[in-house]
This record gives C-alpha cells, sequence and structure tokens, in this order.
C-alpha cells in the first residue's frame, strides 16, 4: 500500500492517479473485495471519494464486480493480456497510418531522445513502461485522433500491469528496443507499409511471448 495519504482538499484526480498507479504495481489485494472504510484509512481520505474514484476505475476496467455492490482487482490473465495485445495490433498501425503524413523533425527528433533515454540502464519498470508510452505516444498524437488516441492509450495502460514480465522474467528489453529503432528507421524513410508492418508485428511478438509465459506460470 502506498505511504502517501491523498488529502480531501486535493482534486480526486490525485486519489486516482494514486489508486491507479497501486493497481499497476500489484499493490492492492488481488481477488478478494476492496473495502471502501479500509481504503479510506490508508489513503487518509472520506469514503465519499473512495467510492466515487473506485467506480470510475470499474468503468474504465481496472476492477471489476465483486458479489452485488464491491469491486476488485482481477488476478492477471492470459486471455486478458491476449486481448489487450490484439486490440493494440490492430489499433496502433491503423493509428500511425494517419499520423505519418504529419510526423515532422521535431517530432521525430522527440521520438529519438525518447528511445536514448530508454537505452539508459537500470530503469525501474516503472520508467520503462512510462517511456515505452511516450515513445509511441509521441508518433500518435500528430494523427490528432483523439478517441482512437485516448482507446490506445487506455489499452497501454491496462497493459502495464504486465510490463514487468517483459522487462524482468522474459528479458524482452533489449528486442523490443531494437524494433523501435527499426520502427522510427522507417517512418523517417516514409515508408508507410513497412512501418506499419514493423509495429504490427512489434506488439504481435511481444504479445505471443507474454501470453505462453503467463499461461505457463499463472496458476490462479
Amino acid at each position: 500500500m502506498t505511504d502517501k495519504l491523498i488529502n480531501d482538499k486535493q482534486p480526486a484526480e490525485a486519489l486516482y492517479q494514486q489508486l491507479k498507479q497501486d493497481i499497476r504495481d500489484n499493490k492492492l489485494p488481488i481477488a478478494s473485495p476492496l473495502k471502501q472504510q479500509q481504503l479510506a484509512a490508508d489513503y487518509g481520505v472520506s469514503r465519499i471519494p473512495i467510492r466515487d474514484v473506485l467506480q470510475r476505475l470499474k468503468n474504465e476496467g481496472w476492477l471489476t464486480q465483486s458479489g452485488k455492490r464491491g469491486v476488485m482487482v482481477h488476478p492477471l490473465s492470459a486471455t486478458e493480456a491476449e486481448d489487450l495485445y490484439i486490440m493494440r495490433m490492430y489499433l496502433e498501425p491503423l493509428m500511425l497510418s494517419h499520423a505519418m503524413p504529419k510526423l515532422n523533425h521535431q517530432i521525430l527528433g522527440r521520438a529519438t531522445d525518447i528511445l536514448e533515454q530508454l537505452d539508459q540502464p537500470k530503469l525501474s519498470i516503472a520508467q520503462y513502461g512510462d517511456l515505452n508510452w511516450q515513445f509511441h505516444a509521441c508518433l500518435y498524437h500528430g494523427a490528432k485522433r483523439p478517441t482512437l488516441f485516448n482507446n490506445i492509450a487506455n489499452l497501454h495502460q491496462l497493459c502495464s500491469r504486465y510490463i514487468g514480465f517483459h522487462s524482468v522474467e522474459l528479458n524482452y528489453k533489449k528486442t523490443s528496443q531494437q524494433e523501435h529503432y527499426q520502427l522510427l528507421d522507417a517512418i523517417k524513410a516514409k515508408q508507410l507499409g513497412k512501418a506499419k508492418g514493423i509495429l504490427k508485428q512489434h506488439i504481435s511478438e511481444a504479445g505471443k511471448i507474454l501470453v505462453a509465459y503467463l499461461h505457463k506460470n499463472l496458476h490462479f
């Protein structure tokens, strides 16, 4: 559980972001009902903002129903991971096709800077996940498709619960980074078909490796 208490006078957004971060970091109990009174005490707020934030997180897919009125953090699941990566595999190349005509030297320079940050050793799992999304988001923003972008952003957030497997157990960071550079090279060369193929393969292979690992190692 987080040591940082959320003051009632702070925006509800702060509580929302903290709870979501704690779900990503697997700091909340999994597959058991979350007790509003206990969460209120842990985060230093009343039950009303806790109730509202839990409902928001449930609506966004971070929590699932438990009993008639409760919610819980659902267990990590090979099926969920596969669904997330399948959706990403189709939506992100589509987004890239809208974005590529608008990617200028400034945007590509920013994307290169992010990749160089990803090359740094000893990044934490959270830092790696954030930079990975920053790279993809940098390429997609130019599409000016907010609905599609927001859905992709949510998929990345839901995938972040699994990012530790790729960066630790599966040692996939080096391969992922090589594919990032290949993608960026294709974009710079204005090779849309090649770039979309690299991106789709990048997401698909990462998903297949993760799902195979989860099928083998998850027992709940």
